[in-house]
């Protein structure tokens, strides 16, 4: 088994690493300085919540890889990756947030103690953990390296899950179900919202019997009425009211890996435009689960969807899903294919993706969706076993 707590066994970290090693080769890329979390995660175990500061995964063609990131963290690393002390070093805390100095200088003397100082280094640009700053140190301090972008290469080989990581995305799977039930049942007109996700949260981090809740990529969306027309809103301190409708999206989260579900209450009786667009959506979800197929393709299930709505009159643009699986905040996407019109990544068994047909109109949301599973054969598995419609309160 791994050193330290790190959650996987070591036949599935050399599967991670053998495939990005392949990516990296492809790509000729012949070191990779990894900075996303969760791709930090995955190929290392690390877990901290220590991503406001300068950290990373040094990941060669051959060798263990090498967690690099401040010394305390250092720490961290040795109680939850499965590499050796050896290959988990720390900065002096001097670094940090200084106008003198940067991290990056350490890292630089780093690699070039490894001997790669003139390697083809890949780093992560499109990524909320490397600063452009940090990049511009970096370079500045390796002028004989070559620095390519290897933006979303180790996320795409996060794509297919193993099936241990499918047994945490299930376990993630009935924390959600405790938490989108939570609330619905507390949801009530007169109810602050602020206690009710204070509610929500309770029930995430609880979990469900022996299933402990983890912190969620994304805090609990929670908008009402009017507010509810925009996708990301969270909560306030308002009462909820009669005659208004409430999405919420929440996911449980185990061992960092989450299972998103969204369902909608509607405190009295709805508008009959929202009850006609209510069967429109889960037609329209019906549809995208039979085409969400092994061998078929991200965009027929958005095209299945978009079909019904366009039927029903609805138009619908923009995304309506994303894979999932292991991630850090501020998102719990993996950030690679996507279930849009455009996107032609053929579906295989083994990827997770949250298909997320929500419709957000001029005076109400309505938010019903699902985390799938595709599998050997036939439509996609849902994850999450609650009832699909809009829930309906006095």
């Amino acid at each position: 088994m791994p050193e330290g707590n790190a959650p996987f066994s070591t036949a599935e970290y050399d599967r991670r690493i053998a495939l990005t090693r392949a990516a990296m080769e492809a790509a000729g890329v012949e070191v990779l300085f990894v900075t996303d979390p969760s791709n930090q995660a995955w190929l290392t175990g690390y877990d901290g919540w220590s991503f406001y500061v300068h950290q990373g995964v040094i990941l060669r063609l051959e060798g263990d890889p090498v967690w690099w990131g401040r010394h305390m963290d250092m720490m961290g690393a040795r109680r939850t990756c499965w590499m050796a002390e050896g290959n988990l070093v720390g900065y002096a805390d001097h670094f940090v947030q200084s106008t003198e100095r940067h991290p990056m200088q350490d890292l630089a003397r780093r690699l070039a103690a490894l001997g790669v100082e003139t390697a083809r280094i890949g780093v992560e640009m499109e990524n909320y953990y490397y600063s452009a700053k940090a990049h511009a140190v970096l370079t500045e301090e390796l002028p004989g390296a070559t620095f390519v972008d290897a933006t979303a290469l180790v996320n795409w080989q996060r794509l297919v899950k193993s099936e241990a990581e499918i047994g945490f995305i299930r376990k993630a799977a009935r924390i959600t179900e405790h938490v989108i039930e939570t609330a619905i049942d507390r949801a009530a007109p007169g109810v602050r919202k602020n206690d009710l996700v204070a509610d929500i949260t309770h029930a995430g981090l609880t979990g469900v019997d022996d299933l402990w809740g983890d912190y969620p990529a994304i805090v609990p969306l929670t908008p009402s009425g009017l507010d509810a027309t925009a996708a990301h809103l969270t909560w306030n301190g308002d009462p909820m009211r009669a005659g208004e409708a409430t999405f919420f999206e929440l996911s449980g989260c185990y061992r960092r890996y989450h299972a998103p579900l969204c369902r909608t209450v509607y405190l009295g009786t709805p508008p009959q435009e929202m009850l006609d667009a209510e069967q429109a959506q889960l037609e329209g979800i019906a549809a995208g689960l039979e085409a969400a197929r092994a061998g078929n393709r991200a965009c027929d299930i958005a095209n299945a969807l978009i079909g019904v709505l366009e039927k029903h009159g609805i138009h619908r643009e923009g995304r309506c899903g994303y894979p999932i699986g292991l991630s850090y905040p501020p998102d719990w996407g993996e950030r690679t294919a996507s279930i849009r019109a455009e996107d032609t990544t053929v579906l295989r068994p083994g990827m997770t993706f949250h298909f997320m047909p929500a419709l957000w109109m001029d005076t109400w949301g309505l938010e019903t969706t699902e985390a799938i599973l595709i599998t050997e054969d036939g439509p996609a598995e849902t994850l999450c076993y609650v009832e699909r419609k809009l829930f309906v309160k006095d």
